[in-house]
């Protein structure tokens, strides 16, 4: 039972299905109690849903995504064209797939929202005005 109650709480806390299951056997597989502790509470955790916000939907649902992220465009944005990638000051990088080119006056670390569309698209849009563009997420 001891040895049941670290892995168990790690299901409770919602974290054992970012873990890799081999992962967590090796752990479960550890006969000292300090050391198999250890082990767990090193286990990677999953990074925050706006992190995940547009990345690979291999097995996870989209229901634990954020309908849409708020955040900068890094340095200097005057419009952009089909493959313009464009770097948040979150760390994501989206990468422009509309065949619409949009010329913009010089903007400085503009605002922009991006939200979940149908059929797995994502949209960026320029707080300061309507201009969207259809992206996807590079990294």
């Amino acid at each position: 039972m001891k040895r049941t109650i670290p892995l168990l709480l790690l299901f409770a806390c919602g974290v054992a299905g970012a873990v890799d299951d081999a992962l967590v056997l090796r752990c479960r597989a550890l006969p000292d109690t300090a050391s198999r502790l250890a082990c767990y509470e090193a286990l990677p955790v999953a990074p925050p849903a706006e992190q995940r916000f547009g990345g690979k939907r291999l097995e996870r649902k989209v229901d634990d995504e954020p309908a849409a992220i708020r955040s900068t465009v890094r340095g200097r944005l005057d419009g952009w064209r089909h493959g313009t990638q464009l770097t948040l000051a979150n760390g994501q990088v989206w990468r422009v797939v509309d065949d619409i080119d949009a010329v913009l006056p010089d903007l400085v670390d503009p605002a922009v929202r991006i939200e979940r569309g149908a059929l797995g698209a994502y949209y960026l849009q320029l707080e300061t005005n309507n201009n969207a563009a259809r992206v996807i997420r590079v990294r």
